[in-house]
């Protein structure tokens, strides 16, 4: 569903991130873990067409983001780690200005509205303006666009920052259910045991190059993933 081939970043004389290739396949939630401006955001601002990047290419259920951007991100839906929205929007506003880009019929994108919207128990807030939600609410509103247009891939940067136990907790079973239907995830995180718990195989990053990757279970082996994170980390 989405593979990254030998991708290569540069910000002047800075490798952002060097020679990087990963596989994500239909069913997987892949985490993607890494101390700050280890190469993580990067990667996925990379992956979803925002930056561009100097060697490799990056493929969405097999079509080259590079040839064909378009293409790939009707497939795909984004979530950064601080949800940028039109403020002088409402919350409804916004949530059908995205259904129309994606041409989701009106009945599909009432039905998946309401259900979301329920869920994270801001429905009432949907008449809102964007300018007066707080940062969890813009978080939730940011899940539901995504999740409107029933993409192939998710791709998010530290997801769950600003989310209460409960709004983390029903999006880790909005993950797991896209996945099991078929669906990829592939997201950034600073919270290790979110990661260990969830995710089916995990990437570590540093420095810009890819150190360990797999199934979370040989990854961590018998120890948590904290500690594997931390003695990479260590590592020379």
């Amino acid at each position: 569903m989405l593979q990254i081939k030998n991708l290569t970043k540069r910000y002047g004389d800075k490798l952002a991130v060097d020679n990087l290739s990963l596989h994500i396949m239909p069913g997987e939630i892949y985490g993607f873990i890494g101390h700050n401006g280890a190469g993580k955001t990067t990667t996925v601002k990379a992956c979803t067409g925002i930056l561009n990047f100097e060697e490799g290419d990056i493929l969405i259920d097999g079509v080259s983001i590079k040839e064909k951007p378009l293409e790939c991100k009707k497939q795909m839906a984004y979530i950064p780690d601080n949800p940028d929205m039109y403020d002088f929007m409402t919350g409804i506003g916004y949530l059908n200005f995205i259904a129309d880009i994606f041409d989701v019929p009106e009945e599909v994108r009432d039905e998946l509205i309401d259900k979301y919207a329920d869920a994270f128990e801001i429905k009432d807030n949907l008449g809102q303006l964007i300018s007066e939600y707080s940062h969890g609410m813009k978080q939730k509103l940011a899940i539901i666009s995504a999740w409107i247009h029933e993409p192939k891939l998710v791709i998010m940067d530290e997801p769950f920052v600003g989310l209460d136990p409960k709004a983390s907790h029903i999006l880790k079973q909005m993950m797991r259910k896209m996945c099991d239907d078929g669906g990829a995830i592939f997201f950034s995180t600073h919270v290790l045991e979110v990661a260990e718990k969830l995710c089916d195989k995990v990437a570590i990053i540093k420095g810009g190059r890819l150190v360990k990757a797999g199934i979370m279970e040989q990854v961590k082996g018998d120890e948590s993933l904290e500690s594997v994170f931390l003695d990479l980390e260590g590592e020379s």
